[in-house]
């Protein structure tokens, strides 16, 4: 019972679920006054959610089928396992597994995985154009984001353990109060940006361009998941940005103003910059993105 609690309440889908669909309605809200708009009310998300559930599931002609339909479900299947996990390592430190680290960094490639695939059985060729951008900008960011972590590795003496990262900054201090952890960090927050598919990485789905892309063809229950999805992610992936980084203080009020400091972080980052072409994307994250990163590796092996 213990695990079911885990993964299906707390800190699993539906506490994820909830966090992440407020911290979307906080982007929706703050990007409307930026515009001069009301913006929605807090609840206007969980509605759009609700009202997808009820509407019909269209699948394209000529689509994979069984294909087409799961692939949103294995999506939020990964996102809920990685929430489950940093759940339990930031309540419970002691009860990390080993290797917990390179299971939550695997589970992350998914959800986009699951839109390529989702997008791809489609047939539409839209949705293919969208499919080949996101497939082309998870092999730009992985290589940075990667070395980043690298870097939590180097100056938590080695471990990828999430339970003993954490336990290293408490007794030595956050790996961000470093000059390889502030050159690891910023690498991550362009990441995380990119793994949200928002402003400006969100070309796989630039409704302007292909009219939501990757995601043209989903309606229904299918659709639902996929923004499940992303509402999931936008809670985890900040906060595994705070576990690995900024983890010598987690208590509930210090957990929520790191959280909600990285999200304004996010807004701001959305609402100031327009969408790259996905070359460009490939070209910075590939150049300036991996070169920093690589500079804070042979930070952390010095020592500083």
């Amino acid at each position: 019972m213990r695990i079911l609690f885990n993964y299906l309440i707390f800190p699993g889908f539906l506490f994820s679920a909830c966090i992440g669909l407020i911290a979307g309605w906080i982007d929706r809200k703050v990007t409307a006054r930026i515009q001069w708009r009301v913006g929605p009310p807090w609840y206007q998300n969980f509605v759009d959610i609700v009202k997808l559930l009820g509407k019909e599931t269209i699948i394209p002609q000529g689509a994979a089928k069984l294909t087409f339909l799961l692939s949103p479900f294995l999506g939020l299947l990964s996102a809920v396992l990685v929430a489950t996990i940093l759940g339990v390592t930031v309540r419970l430190p002691l009860e990390s597994f080993a290797g917990d680290l390179i299971v939550v960094l695997y589970l992350l490639v998914i959800p986009a995985i699951a839109i390529i695939i989702g997008a791809s059985s489609s047939r539409n060729p839209l949705a293919s154009v969208g499919a080949s951008r996101e497939m082309k900008l998870v092999l730009g960011y992985e290589l940075p984001f990667i070395l980043s972590i690298i870097v939590v590795i180097i100056k938590s003496a080695g471990t990828i353990q999430l339970g003993s990262i954490l336990n290293h900054q408490i007794n030595f201090g956050s790996n961000l109060v470093s000059w390889s952890g502030i050159l690891a960090f910023i690498v991550t927050i362009f990441c995380m940006q990119a793994k949200l598919c928002f402003v400006p990485f969100d070309m796989s789905e630039a409704e302007q361009e292909i009219m939501a892309g990757a995601l043209i063809e989903y309606s229904g229950l299918p659709l639902a998941i996929f923004k499940l999805t992303k509402a999931v992610l936008l809670y985890t992936i900040p906060l595994l940005l705070i576990i690995l980084f900024w983890g010598s203080n987690l208590t509930p009020l210090a957990l929520i103003g790191k959280y909600t400091a990285l999200l304004v972080i996010i807004i701001l980052i959305k609402n100031t910059n327009p969408r790259l072409r996905i070359d460009q994307a490939l070209r910075f994250f590939w150049g300036p993105v991996t070169i920093l990163a690589a500079i804070a590796i042979v930070l952390a092996i010095l020592g500083y």
